[in-house]
């Protein structure tokens, strides 16, 4: 059987196809990856690009579908089937999402228009994985009929990257129960950090958005909510437009007035893409430094994504200065992490440091197991 992932961020979309055998679960092989593909910008044609994937595979469309959806609020604490109801609830929850929901919805249209009714499409969320916080952080110092009554609480992002760095880190540390105390940072187009205690989510930067927390390519992070009225009235726009600044015009991008890359703005080397880069890692450090206090410590640090896979210079910004809290550097090592897994801590650290390789693909047809049979029988034709 193949099984499709389409994986939808702000600004691209990356597709896999797997092999998965009829009626696999958690017991069985795993699934197989076939082929991946990496799109960027804001708007390929999703149905052109289905076909043309798959197309290079195998003329027949495939057994089931799997979607990343950023935001599943209180709906959604797992996989899911998508129905015309799911697709609905999906939409209504664009408001808390608009640079990531609505994206999704137009290639979910676009995949179920695409392969037939005979096709099983399954959503997975980011905010799943975060489902459990405890009370305590996911909530808003708010009365409950301004907060947790309208549903305005913590919902946590990046939930796949994050459970894929500690299932991995897991696996390189085995001594540790359930990977024990590890603090895992998602560092690409979107950035947040996460407090994990042997898998159970304890905080994350991220909250009632994707805008909440670390500073990101054109994302602000934290700033006081008093900024958004008084810009209201001082450049006379709407508070969704303000909010749409905060998205799509602040952040690294907003602050270096270029490029939003931190590898590009390292390389240009003027004294405001420097300052950018450092009021990232800036916030990455200080949040890191509050996980410690949730924690009481941590045996392990991961970054991932495309930032914290690549870019060397980030990493040891934000872990400089933390050796009191037993977190060390080898600096060659870093500098020749780029790209692949590697331990990038020093023989003496106390703390583990790792780079890993985010897989939320594997993770998406995993999850779409737990939730959907897959029947012993040809895949449907696409339709012509």
């Amino acid at each position: 059987m193949i099984v499709l992932t389409v994986n939808t961020g702000s600004t691209s979309v990356k597709l896999a196809a797997f092999e998965v055998q009829s009626g696999a679960g958690e017991a069985g092989p795993p699934p197989r990856r076939l082929a991946a593909q990496h799109l960027t910008g804001h708007s390929p044609d999703p149905a052109a690009a289905l076909r043309g994937f798959l197309g290079q595979l195998l003329p027949d469309g495939p057994a089931a579908v799997v979607h990343r959806v950023v935001h599943g609020g209180t709906r959604f604490p797992g996989p899911t089937l998508i129905d015309d109801g799911a697709r609905e609830a999906i939409a209504a929850l664009s408001e808390l999402a608009p640079l990531h929901n609505p994206v999704a919805l137009r290639w979910i249209d676009a995949a179920r228009k695409a392969f037939g009714a005979g096709v099983v499409h399954v959503a997975t969320f980011d905010t799943a994985f975060f489902s459990t916080l405890p009370r305590v952080a996911a909530e808003y110092a708010l009365p409950a009929d301004l907060g947790v009554e309208l549903g305005i609480r913590r919902y946590g992002f990046h939930g796949l990257a994050h459970q894929a760095m500690w299932e991995r880190c897991k696996e390189l540390e085995p001594r540790l129960s359930g990977g024990g105390k590890l603090i895992t940072l998602q560092l690409g187009g979107g950035c947040s950090i996460a407090a994990l205690d042997q898998g159970q989510p304890r905080d994350t930067s991220m909250g009632f958005s994707p805008l909440e927390g670390l500073v990101m390519e054109t994302r602000s992070g934290d700033i006081d909510a008093a900024v958004v009225p008084y810009l209201e009235r001082r450049l006379g726009v709407s508070g969704a437009r303000v909010v749409e600044m905060l998205n799509e015009r602040s952040g690294l991008a907003g602050v270096a007035g270029s490029a939003d890359d931190p590898q590009a703005l390292l390389d240009a080397g003027s004294a405001q893409a420097r300052f950018a880069v450092e009021l990232y890692c800036y916030r990455a450090r200080k949040y890191l430094g509050a996980y410690l206090a949730v924690l009481g410590g941590c045996h392990g640090i991961a970054f991932g994504g495309g930032v914290g896979e690549h870019v060397p210079q980030v990493r040891a910004q934000i872990a400089s200065g933390l050796e009191w809290a037993g977190i060390e550097l080898d600096q060659a090592a870093n500098q020749a992490a780029r790209g692949s897994e590697s331990r990038i801590s020093a023989a003496r650290s106390r703390v583990s440091v790792w780079v890993v390789p985010v897989d939320e693909e594997l993770l998406m047809v995993r999850g779409a197991l737990t939730v959907a049979t897959l029947a012993a029988k040809p895949t449907p034709r696409m339709p012509p």
